[in-house]
């Protein structure tokens, strides 16, 4: 299995946007619900980026040493994300992502 593959238990679930490997493509499928107003704030800044349901989404780094912030790709723009940030974003795999690399 390469790196870029997803797990079998990614295949198919809903999982946080911190929890996707590197370079598997994704969509985001909605945002977490949360009763803090922070991170209710955080999520509408997202929305308003961006971050919408059927969008592709994938991670193409992470800081070091701490994996914080992460550099993910939506659409065709870049953005930085803290990963309490990128918690609140849910995706699913897509099937057709093979994990082979072109």
């Amino acid at each position: 299995m390469s790196l870029s593959e997803p797990k079998p238990s990614e295949a198919h679930a809903v999982i946080g946007l911190h929890e996707l490997r590197r370079h598997v493509n994704a969509e985001v499928v909605g945002l977490a619900l949360t009763s803090d107003e922070e991170d209710r704030g955080v999520a509408l800044r997202l929305l308003e980026i961006g971050f919408l349901p059927g969008e592709s989404v994938r991670v193409i780094a992470h800081g070091f040493p701490s994996h914080d912030p992460m550099a993910v790709r939506i659409g065709h723009t870049t953005f930085a994300l803290r990963s309490h940030e990128a918690a609140l974003v849910q995706v699913r795999v897509k099937n057709d992502d093979s994990g082979v690399h072109a």
